[in-house]
């Protein structure tokens, strides 16, 4: 689960989630990804940008008002 501030969802806070989900897709699944850049001639940070954002949609959010 991750924890938010629900009074803290500036850009910064975004941001972070986002880094902290890349970092979460390349532990996952970083070889694959680099493989099925290559293979389909896809730029590999592109792909990972959007896997990181597909990956959000898996995390349960909590909100602290």
């Amino acid at each position: 689960m991750v924890y938010i501030n629900f009074t803290n969802l500036d850009n910064e806070t975004q941001q972070k989630l986002l880094s902290d989900s890349k970092e979460d897709v390349k532990r996952k699944f970083g070889n694959q990804l680099k493989r099925y850049a290559q293979e389909n001639h896809i730029n590999y940070d592109t792909l990972l940008e959007q896997e990181a954002m597909r990956n959000l949609y898996s995390y349960n959010f909590v909100f602290n008002i």
